[in-house]
């Protein structure tokens, strides 16, 4: 009986015993530059150990920026759809440089509600963020005071909000119908 230990991609070691034909095959399967070396039941060999990952390999991958996948959002991709999606210029001109709060929180729920299929919600934290790269920062705590007040009516939390636990909110169809407003130049009071 041939042994071997066999590392895959995501760091999972794998010892295999079989015939040599049936270790060499899964071997040639999973690609030999992660595997170690076979070894036979008589002892011929030192079997290789597997390595013990250190604490920080075995910490959560961070996350790849890219396209977003699902449900967690590429807070660059959003900033890149608010700078070149076809009402770019209306955003820059009724949100962007105009002083409101509220708006500037909205923004990034709205591109994530029309252009990225609403597959996600945002904390305020990662409102923060994007408002800051968009390059009129809302600080954090102030995004949280205006989902949680004015703009709560234009909003949808995950969850009720509790002290350290994050709420991903989304636009509501309220909201949706105001940002539209915003964007197109129409005082707030005909949106309400």
């Amino acid at each position: 009986m041939a042994k071997a230990a066999l590392t895959l991609p995501n760091g999972t070691v794998v010892q295999i015993e079989g015939t040599v034909e049936e270790v060499q095959a899964l071997l040639s399967h999973y690609g030999s530059a992660a595997v170690s070396t076979p070894t036979s039941a008589s002892g011929e060999g030192a079997a290789a150990r597997p390595k013990r990952r250190s604490k920080a390999a075995s910490k959560a991958e961070p996350r790849v920026e890219g396209k977003s996948t699902g449900t967690t959002p590429n807070l660059a991709e959003i900033v890149n759809l608010a700078k070149t999606c076809d009402e770019a210029e209306a955003v820059e001109t009724q949100i962007l440089d105009r002083t409101s709060v509220v708006d500037r929180t909205l923004l990034p729920l709205y591109i994530v509600h029309e252009h990225l299929d609403n597959r996600f919600g945002l904390t305020s934290g990662e409102v923060s963020r994007i408002t800051t790269d968009l390059g009129v920062p809302v600080s954090q705590p102030n995004a949280s005071t205006a989902l949680s007040g004015t703009a709560s009516k234009y909003v949808i939390g995950d969850k009720v909000r509790k002290k350290g636990q994050p709420v991903r909110y989304k636009l509501s169809r309220r909201g949706l119908k105001y940002v539209k407003a915003v964007i197109g130049g129409k005082s707030d009071e005909n949106t309400n």
